[in-house]
Parts: structure tokens; sequence; C-alpha cells
């Protein structure tokens, strides 16, 4: 049996692009096919029938199918049994296999806020989004995470949870090492940025493509930016400027208030009387996204979702994609913003001086005052803490020594993420507030200090706590 490629030898140029998207209709057919034959298997089939553990194991025994691919597989079938319009979709060939399997996992595990009404209707938003051939993995997680943000879900998306982190770093038998990891989207966005320059193609002198595979070049780049690294702590410069993360958002959703959005969206019928109906389509409320209309037409509000999901504002990174736009507002209290006008369309009109958010006058001030992070029995030295702001700039805040605060970047997504708050005392330093869940009775703790005759005695400390208790009215954190 020769080489499957010589019959398409004699093909036309015309032919043979029919043929691959024919072929590829008829693949879409029997994937669809074969996830409905291993539901099947997985339903009624037992160790008796197959001799194997699980089906997964049984598939990837006896076919090409790699045990993590058998695993998806099997996962998707399951999930279609239970999502008729997602299995409706994926059988017609309408939704690649990879964007049913995310559609699925969002209904498995939808976010917390979220009723159970609402599920036909985000299920409608993802299909929209995933369906025909120019639909791409970043814009159905960009409706996952514009949901995420209609439905206030405590918990943040799997892209973005710090704490599925990973990385091995190991030896092997044949004197080499091996890296294996998952990372979240900041960090990874981090370290692609980084790589970018130095993993990039680099074609011959006589115009010859580059002859090194990706995953050759990517390793190539991170033996040299290590070497850049650690010879002069310097990335150098790519495209004018030298690597940075970079994070898009429209101002209006980075200044929104988390608990303000929330009361806003849940007001329903308690409106006031000159706040016109959500579904004004020129409403600005409207425009943002938001869920929950007292419609007059009798319909259910989850018949515009789809809608919806296209119009919520999320924050954009060049490499990863949607981030929650609570992580660009962490990403924003220490860093460099550039304001850009657009018009209605969503083209530049004019690009406004870039400033930083914290100085380095004020990063030594506040080293000086906090000692390091200021988070209760924190030890991160300063430089490895990020200035916050207690009020966010972006909801008027100043940025100034009295609504700052170091904190390392595991306190710091804290503060962004949960009811934690932080004010600045009577003495001018830190003082945190627990949430219910730590302390029922919320009693203000001082944050901690570490720097010479700052005081860490118990008289001081007692002190700072009444100060707490009786402090005037300060700001506080907006989340």
């Amino acid at each position: 049996m020769g080489y499957q490629g010589d019959r398409f030898r004699e093909r036309t140029s015309r032919e043979l692009l029919c043929d691959a998207v024919a072929l590829s209709a008829r693949i879409a057919v029997w994937e669809a096919q074969r996830v409905a034959v291993v539901a099947e298997v997985e339903r009624r089939c037992t160790r008796e029938d197959h001799g194997f553990a699980s089906t997964k194991g049984w598939l990837s025994s006896v076919t090409v199918v790699s045990p993590g691919a058998a695993g998806r597989i099997v996962e998707l079938g399951a999930g279609l049994a239970e999502h008729p319009a997602v299995a409706e979709a994926f059988d017609a060939g309408r939704i690649a296999f990879e964007h049913a399997l995310l559609i699925v996992r969002f209904c498995t595990k939808p976010p917390k806020g979220m009723p159970a009404e609402a599920l036909p209707g985000c299920v409608a938003a993802l299909l929209a989004a995933a369906d025909g051939p120019l639909a791409r993995t970043d814009g159905v997680r960009a409706a996952m995470a514009k949901l995420e943000a209609i439905f206030e879900s405590d918990d943040q998306p799997a892209s973005e949870d710090t704490d599925r982190n990973e990385l091995y770093v190991s030896k092997t038998l044949n004197g080499r090492v091996a890296i294996r990891g998952d990372v979240d989207a900041v960090t990874g966005e981090m370290l692609l940025t980084a790589l970018s320059k130095y993993s990039a193609p680099h074609p011959a002198a006589d115009g010859t493509r580059d002859p090194r595979t990706p995953s050759r070049r990517r390793a190539d780049g991170l033996a040299q930016l290590l070497s850049m690294l650690l010879a002069f702590g310097d990335l150098g410069v790519e495209g004018g400027e030298r690597p940075h993360l970079s994070v898009h958002v429209h101002a209006r959703d980075l200044g929104q208030d988390r608990r303000e959005e929330y009361a806003r969206r849940h007001a329903g019928a308690g409106a006031t009387a000159n706040t016109r109906p959500p579904q004004d389509p020129h409403h600005p409320d409207n425009a943002n996204g938001s869920y929950g209309s007292d419609s007059t037409d009798g319909s259910d509000d989850t018949d515009d979702l789809t809608d919806l999901a296209d119009r919520r504002g999320i924050a954009w990174s060049p490499w990863m994609g949607p981030l929650m736009v609570n992580t660009a507002r962490l990403l924003g209290c220490d860093a460099q913003v550039t304001a850009i006008v657009l018009d209605q369309h969503g083209a530049p009109l004019s690009v406004g001086r870039t400033h930083r958010t914290v100085t380095r006058a004020q990063r030594t001030a506040l080293a000086a005052r906090d000692g390091g992070c200021a988070f209760p029995g924190c030890g991160a030295t300063a430089a490895w803490c990020e200035g916050h702001h207690i009020t966010h700039w972006a909801d008027g805040g100043p940025t100034d020594l009295d609504n700052l605060v170091l904190l390392c970047g595991t306190h710091h997504r804290l503060l962004h993420t949960t009811d934690w708050e932080v004010t600045i005392g009577k003495t001018r330093h830190p003082v945190f507030t627990p949430p219910t869940s730590v302390d029922p009775a919320r009693e203000p703790i001082p944050g901690s200090r570490r720097n010479p005759g700052c005081g860490t005695s118990r008289h001081r400390y007692t002190r700072d706590r009444e100060h707490a208790r009786n402090r005037d009215t300060v700001p506080k954190l907006a989340f």
C-alpha cells in the first residue's frame, strides 16, 4: 500500500482544495460517531467486556489514541448526553471537538451566581461563539469569561487560578533536564512575552526559512533568555520597547466596582423611576452587558444572553487572550498606563502619554513605611512586592502614600479576589480587616512592620487596634 499522497498528485489545485474540505467534513462526522459509540461503551460495557479498568484505558490500548485524548472523548460523550443542544451542534459538524468539550465543561461547572434557568441562554451564547469554521478557541473562552463576569462568580476562572500552577524541573538519567508545567494565563502571558524575541524564526541571508521546529526555537529562546538574565538582567528590546506584560481593557470596565455592579444588575424591579429600562438598547448598562431586566413583554431574561455575551467587557492580553476585568484591575494597580481614545468603530483616534501608576519614589517610600508585604504575618521582601491602590485609581483613588500599600503577589491577588479590606489608620500605616469567613467579628489587624522605628511592641499593636476600631472614614477596597 503506497503513500496516500500519491493518489492526489494528479489532482488540480481546485480539486485538492475541494478534497481537503470534503474529507474534513467527513472526519467531523466520524469524530461525532466515535464520541457517541465510546459514550455507549462507557455506559454499558464493564471490565468483563473489554478487560480494562476503564473505557479510557481500553480505548488508548486498542487504538493509536493517546490516554489523554481518550479521556477527553469519554468526557465529551458523557457531557453531550446531558446537553442535547451541544450534542446537536457537534453531530451536525458546526462546532469543533475542542469547543464542544469547553462548552460541556462550562455546563458541568457553571458560575456559582448563575441561576439554573439561565443555562440554556448561556449555552446558546457559547454555541454562537463556537459556530462555524472561523470560530477560534480564544473567542469561545472570551464568551465564557464574559458570562463569568455577568454572573459574578466568586471563583476565579481556571485560566487565572494560580493555585493550580505547577512547574516540574527534573534531571533525567541521560543527564538532561525535563521541564513540564501548567500555569495561569497571566504567568503564561509573561513567559510568552519574554520568549517572543528569542524564539522568533530567523531566516537565512538568502531567504531560506528557519529549519528549526517551533519547539526547538522555544528551547533555544529559553536558553538565550536565561543567559541574558543571568549576565545582564536585561531582556533587550522587541518592537521598539522592552518586553512587558500588556493588557487591553475598556476604561468603563476597568472602573467597574464589583459590588456596585452586582447590586445594579440584581436590582430588578427595584430600579428607580428615573432609570431607563435595561432593554433600552441605548442605555449604557445594557450596552455593558447587564443581566436581569424587568422586561414587560413576558419573555425570559435569558433570551438575550447571546447578544449580552458579545457586548460584556473583558480584558484582553496579546498572547493568552481573555482575562477577567478584576485581573486587569489587579495588574493595573502598579503599572504603566496609556490612554487610547477610540471612535465608535474601535479605531484609535489618539494616544495619550504613558504614565506610571506608582512611581519609583513612591515605591521607595512604601518600602520604608511597610518594609515589605504589609499583609499580617507575611515576610516577603519589598523587592518581591507590588504597590496596591486601596481605592483603585480607575475608581478615582489618588496615587499617594495614604492610598497605597505594599503587597506580595499572593496577598495582592487575595485583596482583589476576596472580602479582605485594607485601610490606612490614624498612624498612617495599613490596617487589614478580614472577611467574616476568617473572623466573624471582623476585628481589624495592623499590617506587618519590619523596619526599624516602626515598632512591634504589644503597646504599639494594641494602640493600632484601638485606632483601627475608631478610625475615621478612610478609603476601602472597592471589591
